[in-house]
C-alpha cells in the first residue's frame, strides 16, 4: 500500500475520467453562461458566521457537516459547504446590489461537507451554481430553472424529472410554522428531534431517518397554506416553465436543506443513483441579503453536482468528453528527428491542436503503441532519412496509411486531415 492516499470521501479524477468530468462542468456551465450569467470566483474558506447566519444554525449542514477551524488570527473559518452564502457576501461587499438588478453569476468549484462517504456522497463535492440577485419575479424563478434543465439535456441526460414545489412567503409561514409544530408536537419524537421542531419545524421534515419519514407522512404540507401572493407567485412560475416546454412535477413535501429558501424551490432527481438521487436543486430566497447585511432583495440559484451528473450519465450508459488526450503524436527515430518534430509539435498547438510525443528510447513499435494508446488520429514518423529528404511521415491511425510530407507542408496536411 502507498504511503500517502486521497482522503476519505476525496475522489481524483485522472484521465480518462477527468476530461469526462470537465466536459459535465462546461456544458453545465455553457447553459448559464448564454443566459447571461457571468463568472463570480469565489475564496475556498469564509468566516464561519457567514455561514451560521446564512445557511441556518439548525440545519444538518450547519451543525453536523462544516470543516471549521482557528486560522493562526484566532479566527473562526470554514470550508465553504454550499455557493450561496458566499456570492451574497461578494454581492453586497462590493456593492453590486446598488447597480443594474439582477445581478446574474455563475461559478463552480470544490465544495465541503463532513458526510459519510458513499456513491455519489463525498467529503469534496464538485458543484456548478448560479444566482440571480436583486429581483423578485417569478419569470426569473423558471429561467433558472430552465437553465439548470438545459445545462443537463445539453449533456444527453435524460433521465431526470424536475420536482418543485413552495415554500411560502414571511406572511404565510408563521402560521403554518405553528400548525406544523401542533402536529409535530403531538408526536412520540425524541428529545434532540423535539427541540429542532422547536427551533426551526421544517428540518424535522428534512430528517432522513425512516422511523421519523413515517411518523411525518400525514404532516401538513406548507403548499396547502400559501398566501394569495405565494401562491399567485407559485402558478406564475408553472405557467412561464409550461411555456418553455419544461417538464415538471409537484412535490409538496420537498424540503431542502438550508434554511434560507423561500417560495420557488426546486430539485433535480434521477433514480439511476440510488439513494443519492438529487443531481442540483435550488430556490428564491427573500430574506438573506438583508440577514447578510445587504439591501432587503431577493435572490434565486442553484447548485449542481458535477460529481452526481457524471454518475447518473454512466447510470443511463452515457459519455461526454474525448477520452483522446491527444490529436497527433509524434514518432521520433533519432535525435535530430525529435528536435524537428518538436518544432512542428510547437506550431500545430498554437493552431489549436493537441499534440504529444513519444519521449525516451522506445524504439518504433514502442512508440506505435503509445500512439495507439493516446486515441491521436494522426501520427507523425520521422528519422535521419526522412529528414535528409526534407519530409515527415504522416500517418493515418485509422488506416495505417501512411505518406511523406515536405516538412514545410506538414501543419497544413494536419490541419486539413483533421477538419
Amino acid at each position: 500500500m502507498t504511503e500517502f492516499v486521497a482522503p476519505k470521501g476525496v475522489p481524483d479524477y485522472i484521465p480518462p475520467d477527468s476530461a469526462q468530468f470537465v466536459a459535465v462542468r462546461e456544458g453545465l456551465l455553457s447553459s448559464a453562461r448564454r443566459a447571461g450569467y457571468g463568472h463570480i470566483e469565489l475564496p475556498v474558506f469564509e468566516d464561519t458566521a457567514l455561514f451560521a447566519r446564512g445557511v441556518g444554525e439548525s440545519t444538518d449542514v450547519v451543525s453536523k457537516e462544516m470543516y471549521t477551524f482557528s486560522d493562526r488570527g484566532d479566527r473562526s473559518v470554514t470550508l465553504r459547504p454550499e455557493g450561496t452564502a458566499g456570492v451574497v457576501r461578494a454581492v453586497i461587499e462590493h456593492g453590486l446590489d446598488r447597480g443594474a438588478l439582477p445581478v446574474k453569476l455563475c461559478y463552480a468549484g470544490p465544495f465541503f461537507r463532513y458526510e459519510r462517504p458513499q456513491a455519489g456522497r463525498y467529503r469534496q463535492l464538485q458543484q456548478v451554481g448560479v444566482e440571480a440577485i436583486g429581483i423578485d419575479d417569478p419569470a426569473l424563478d423558471a429561467e433558472v430553472i430552465a437553465v439548470a434543465d438545459a445545462g443537463f439535456r445539453s449533456l444527453g441526460l435524460d433521465g431526470f424529472r424536475l420536482e418543485i414545489t413552495s415554500l411560502g412567503d414571511e406572511s404565510c409561514r408563521p402560521q403554518y410554522r405553528e400548525l406544523l409544530q401542533d402536529f409535530l408536537f403531538g408526536l412520540d419524537l425524541d428529545e434532540q428531534t423535539r427541540q429542532r421542531a422547536q427551533l426551526n419545524p421544517l428540518r424535522v421534515l428534512d430528517d432522513k431517518r425512516p422511523e421519523v419519514k413515517a411518523m411525518t407522512a400525514d404532516a401538513p404540507v406548507l403548499l396547502d397554506h400559501l398566501s394569495d401572493a405565494a401562491k399567485q407567485h407559485f402558478d406564475t412560475v408553472q405557467a412561464h416553465l409550461d411555456a418553455l416546454g419544461v417538464p415538471y412535477v409537484l412535490n409538496p413535501r420537498m424540503v431542502r436543506g438550508l434554511d434560507y429558501y423561500t417560495k420557488t424551490t426546486f430539485e433535480f432527481v434521477h433514480d439511476g443513483l440510488g439513494a443519492q438521487s438529487g443531481i442540483g436543486g435550488g430556490g428564491r430566497y427573500d430574506g438573506l441579503m438583508k440577514e447578510l447585511g445587504g439591501q432587503d432583495v431577493s435572490g434565486i440559484g442553484f447548485g449542481l453536482g458535477v460529481d452526481r451528473t457524471l454518475l447518473a450519465l454512466r447510470a443511463e450508459g452515457k459519455s461526454v468528453g474525448s477520452a483522446a488526450r491527444c490529436e497527433v503524436f509524434g514518432v521520433p527515430l533519432s535525435e535530430a528527428a525529435k528536435l524537428r518534430l518538436a518544432v512542428l509539435a510547437a506550431e500545430l498547438r498554437a493552431a489549436g491542436v493537441r499534440v504529444d510525443l513519444a519521449y525516451g528510447d522506445r524504439g518504433l513499435k514502442g512508440a506505435m503503441r503509445a500512439a495507439d494508446r493516446s486515441g491521436a488520429r494522426v501520427a507523425l514518423v520521422a528519422g535521419d532519412r526522412d529528414l535528409d529528404a526534407g519530409t515527415v511521415g504522416v500517418k493515418d491511425m485509422a488506416s495505417g496509411e501512411q505518406v511523406s510530407v515536405a516538412i514545410d507542408s506538414v501543419v497544413a496536411e494536419v490541419l486539413s486531415r483533421l477538419g
